[in-house]
C-alpha cells in the first residue's frame, strides 16, 4: 500500500505542460487551500472533500429515551424488545419512557399515549412499529435527535418497498433527525463488557448475524465498543459510522460487514478521515462475484467491472479488504491491540523445520518479507541452538528449551535484530511440557518487548491450558488458529502502518476551481452522442495529451496534400462519429509510403464506409508511430463512486489479457504510479529483451492529466478510451495514437 504524497515533474514535462497554458502542478492539482470560513470546501464538480461526521454521541448514550410501541403483554414480540431496551438505557445510565396509547404502564414505567405527551425532548426514538413513516412525520415536532426503524419490507423486498423505502427517507431529511434503519435490529443495544481495557473494535454491520463472531471476540479478552447495524441505511449508513468511529478515542479498529454501499463518494472520504487519524478499518465486502456487466463501447468500460472498482477504492484509501468473518475477526483484532512496527522484516521461529519452512513458504508468497538475519546474529543463535540447525530466518529450535533459560534467551535475540519487527511462532499441535514452556516465553518476551510476537496455535481441540490460560491471557500476544489468517492479519498490520505513515489525503488538492483545459473541452463536447477519433483528439488535446501529427481530409487529392505534411510513412483511419473499433471494418491502413498508396487508401475506406452504411466526417492521415510499449488510459463512469480512471497495456493486449488497474479521483502521483506497478505486465515498461525503458513520466503525466479530465468533465463524459496509447522510450513522451469518447 502506497500513501498520497506527490512527487515532482520532469524538467521536460514541466515545459510541456507550461506551453499548454498552466503550471505544472495546477494541470494535475489545484494548489487553492480552503478558506476558513468554508465550512464545507467543494471540489470542481461541486462534491464535498470533508466527511461529515455526525455526532452520534446521544446515539450511543443518550440521557432518554421513547420506545414507541413498547409492551409487556405476554407472548408479544415486542415485549421482549422492551426488556432488552429497559436493560440496555440502565446500563448506559439513560431515562426511558414507554410509548403507547392504550397502556398507562409498561413493566411499571409510566407509559405516555404519544410522542407529544412526553415528559421531556428525548434523544433517542426506538420505532417498535410496522409503518415507521408516521411516526417519524410526529418525531420532528418534538425535534428527537436521533430515531431506530427495525420494521422491514422496504428495499429488500422489491420496487414496492424501494419506493416506500425513498418516502420514509424524504420524510427524515425533512425532520432533521438522524435514522438508523430500517430492516434494522438490537445489535446497538447489545451489552458489551466492561471489565476490558485497551483499544477497542468498532463494528458495523448491515447484517447483524455476521457480527457475531466479532462481538463474541469479548470472550477471547478483545474488547468492542459499539455496533452499528446499519440495516437498509435510509438516512445513517456505514460511512457515517466509519467518520464518526475514527474520532472515538477508544477505537483501535473499524471492523465492517458491508453488503451494499449507499454512496460510494460519502464512503472514501469516511475512509480518507479513518486514514488521517491512523485507525484501520477493515472490511468483508460481499459481491466478488458480481460481473458489473455493461453495455460499453470502450475496452476500459469492459475492463472495469462494478467489483473491481470497490476493491480498487477500498485499497486506494487504506480499507483492508479481507473475506471472510474469521479473518475479520482476526485481522481487526490484531490491528485494534498491536502497537506500531519497529520494523518490517519477520522472523519465524518454530520447533520443527517443516512446520518453519511451510509458513515461511506462504507468508513470503504473500508478500512478507523474511530478511535474513546476518551471520553475528546467527552464530549469537548458535549459543542455543545445534550447529546442524538453520537459524537464518526462519529459525528451526530442533526443540524449544524446557529445563532453562536458553528458550527466552533465543527469544530475545530475535526480537533484538533491529531488521526484525514481528516474530511468529507457529505452534502446529500441542506438546507438552514443550509447547507450554514456548508459549510461556513468547508471552513472557511479549511483556518485556516493544515488537509484535504472534502465535499459531494449530490444535483442532482449543481447550489446552497454554492456549486459553497463557496465551489467551496475554494482551500482548497475537493468538491465531490458522496460517493462512495470521498472514492476512500481519501483512494488513505492516501494509496498515506503512500506508498511514506516508499518507496524504488526494481530497486535499482536488481542484476546486475549472482549468483553462475544461473551457475548452466543454465546447468540444456533444450530450449523448459519441465524437469521432477527429473530434476526441481535439478533447485530449484540450488538457495537454500528445497525439500525432495530422490531418482530417474529405478528398484524395487532399490526403496526398496531407501525407506530405505529416510526413511518410503514414496511417490512414476513416474517422465518424459512429466508429468505435475501426479495425475490424477494415477502416485503417498503415505504412503507407507513396502518393499512390494514399490515394488507393482513401477509395477503400470511403467505400468501406459507404458499403457499412457509417456516416464519416473525413479520413485522418496521421503520423506512424511505432516504437514504445502500447498502454490504454480511459475513464468509466462507476455507479457508486462517479468517474474512474484505468490504465493497463494497450493494443490487442487489453482484450486478450486484461491487464489493468483502477483508481477513483482524486489522487495523486504516488497512486498514478502504484497503478502501473499493479500491473502484470509492468516489466515491459523497463525495458525488456534489449529494449530501452519506457517513458513512465510521460505515461503518468498522461493519467493525471486524464483524472484531471475526469473530474472536470465528470458525468459530462461517459465514456472515453484511448487506446493504445504510445509510450515512447524514455525521455521521448507519450502518443495518443486512437481515442474514442462519449458524452452523456
Amino acid at each position: 500500500m502506497l500513501g498520497s504524497t506527490h512527487g515532482t515533474l520532469t524538467t521536460d514535462f514541466r515545459a510541456r505542460v507550461e506551453a499548454c497554458g498552466e503550471s505544472p502542478r495546477t494541470a494535475v492539482h489545484s494548489s487553492a487551500a480552503p478558506s476558513s470560513d468554508d465550512a464545507v470546501p467543494l471540489d470542481v464538480s461541486g462534491r464535498p472533500l470533508h466527511a461529515d461526521v455526525p455526532d452520534l454521541d446521544r446515539f450511543f448514550r443518550p440521557e432518554s429515551v421513547a420506545v414507541i410501541g413498547a409492551s409487556d403483554a405476554e407472548g408479544k414480540p415486542n415485549t421482549g424488545i422492551t426488556l432488552q431496551l429497559i436493560a440496555w438505557a440502565e446500563r448506559v445510565g439513560a431515562r426511558l419512557h414507554p410509548v403507547h396509547p392504550t397502556r398507562p404502564t409498561v413493566f411499571g414505567l409510566t407509559c405516555h399515549a404519544s410522542v407529544s405527551e412526553l415528559p421531556e425532548q428525548v434523544d433517542l426514538a426506538v420505532l417498535l412499529v410496522a409503518d415507521p413513516l408516521p411516526v417519524i412525520e410526529e418525531l420532528a415536532e418534538t425535534k428527537v435527535k436521533f430515531a431506530v426503524a427495525f420494521a422491514s419490507g422496504f428495499a429488500e423486498t422489491g420496487d414496492a418497498g424501494a419506493a416506500a423505502q425513498e418516502r420514509l427517507g424524504a420524510a427524515v431529511q425533512r425532520s432533521g433527525l438522524r435514522l438508523l434503519g430500517p430492516n434494522t435490529n438490537l445489535n446497538a443495544f447489545e451489552a458489551f463488557r466492561e471489565d476490558l481495557d485497551g483499544p477497542a473494535i468498532a463494528l458495523i454491520t448491515q447484517s447483524g448475524h455476521q457480527g457475531r463472531p466479532v462481538y463474541t471476540l469479548q470472550e477471547l479478552g478483545i474488547r468492542l465498543s459499539h455496533w452499528a447495524p446499519t440495516g437498509n441505511e435510509a438516512d445513517l449508513e456505514t460511512a457515517d459510522f466509519i467518520s464518526y468511529f475514527a474520532e472515538q478515542p477508544e477505537v483501535g479498529a473499524i471492523a465492517c460487514y458491508v453488503e451494499g454501499l449507499k454512496d460510494g463518494r460519502s464512503f472514501l472520504l469516511a475512509a480518507d478521515r479513518a486514514a488521517r487519524n491512523g485507525v484501520p478499518v477493515v472490511a468483508v465486502k460481499v459481491g466478488r462475484t458480481e460481473t458489473g456487466a455493461r453495455m460499453a463501447a470502450s475496452h476500459t468500460g469492459k475492463l472495469t467491472g462494478a467489483d473491481t472498482v470497490v476493491d480498487a477504492a477500498m485499497r486506494q484509501f487504506g480499507v483492508i479488504r479481507v473475506d471472510g468473518l474469521d479473518e475479520l475477526q482476526d485481522t481487526a483484532a490484531l490491528l485494534a491491540r498491536a502497537r506500531k512496527p519497529k520494523a518490517g522484516g519477520v522472523v519465524v521461529y518454530s520447533i520443527s523445520g517443516g512446520t518453519g519452512a511451510h509458513f515461511s513458504d506462504l507468508a513470503t508468497e504473500a508478500g512478507l518479507t523474511l530478511p535474513t538475519l546476518s551471520q553475528a546474529k546467527q552464530d549469537e543463535l548458535h549459543q542455543w541452538i545445534p550447529a546442524y540447525l538453520n537459524v537464518a530466518n526462519p529459525v528451526d529450535n530442533g526443540g524449544h528449551p524446557v529445563g532453562d533459560w536458553r528458550g527466552r534467551k533465543i527469544i530475545d535475540a530475535l526480537l533484538a535484530d533491529p531488521d526484525v519487527g514481528v516474530l511468529i511462532c507457529p505452534i502446529t499441535g500441542p506438546f507438552p511440557p514443550m509447547s507450554d514452556r514456548l508459549a510461556q516465553d513468547l508471552v513472557d518476551a511479549a511483556e518485556q518487548s516493544d515488537k509484535l510476537i504472534c502465535v499459531i496455535w494449530g490444535s483442532p481441540v482449543g481447550t489446552e491450558d497454554a492456549y486459553r490460560t497463557t496465551l489467551l491471557g496475554s494482551s500482548r500476544v497475537a493468538t491465531f488458529r490458522t496460517f493462512g489468517n495470521c498472514i492476512t492479519a500481519v501483512r494488513a498490520y505492516l501494509g496498515h502502518h506503512r500506508f498511514t505513515a506516508g499518507y496524504r489525503s488526494p481530497f486535499e488538492d482536488a481542484p476546486r476551481t475549472p482549468s483553462p483545459s475544461y473551457r475548452k473541452a466543454q465546447a468540444l463536447m456533444r450530450p449523448s452522442q459519441q465524437l469521432s477519433e477527429h473530434a476526441a483528439k481535439q478533447l485530449l488535446r484540450a488538457y495537454g495529451i500528445r497525439v500525432p501529427r495530422e490531418q482530417l481530409v474529405t478528398s484524395a487529392a487532399a490526403a496526398v496534400r496531407a501525407a506530405g505534411l505529416v510526413g511518410y510513412p503514414v496511417v490512414m483511419k476513416a474517422s465518424g462519429p459512429q466508429l468505435g473499433h475501426k479495425t475490424e471494418l477494415g477502416l485503417v491502413k498503415i505504412g503507407l509510403t507513396s502518393a499512390s498508396q494514399i490515394r488507393d487508401a482513401y477509395r477503400e475506406l470511403t467505400d468501406i464506409a459507404r458499403y457499412e452504411n457509417v456516416p464519416l466526417d473525413g479520413i485522418l492521415v496521421c503520423q506512424m508511430v511505432e516504437r514504445g510499449v502500447e498502454m490504454v488510459v480511459g475513464v468509466t463512469q462507476d455507479d457508486l463512486f462517479g468517474p474512474t480512471v484505468t490504465v493497463g497495456l494497450g493494443g490487442v493486449l487489453v482484450e486478450v489479457l486484461h491487464d489493468a488497474a483502477v483508481r477513483v479521483p482524486p489522487f495523486g502521483e504516488d497512486q498514478a504510479r502504484a497503478m502501473l506497478r499493479e500491473l502484470r505486465g509492468h516489466a515491459l515498461l523497463e525495458g525488456v529483451r534489449g529494449a530501452p525503458p519506457a517513458d513512465v513520466d510521460a505515461l503518468v503525466e498522461v493519467v493525471l492529466r486524464i483524472q484531471r479530465m475526469a473530474l472536470e468533465l465528470g458525468d459530462e463524459l461517459s465514456e472515453l478510451d484511448i487506446n493504445p496509447l504510445m509510450v515512447l522510450p524514455r525521455g521521448q513522451g507519450a502518443v495518443a495514437l486512437d481515442a474514442l469518447a462519449i458524452c452523456r
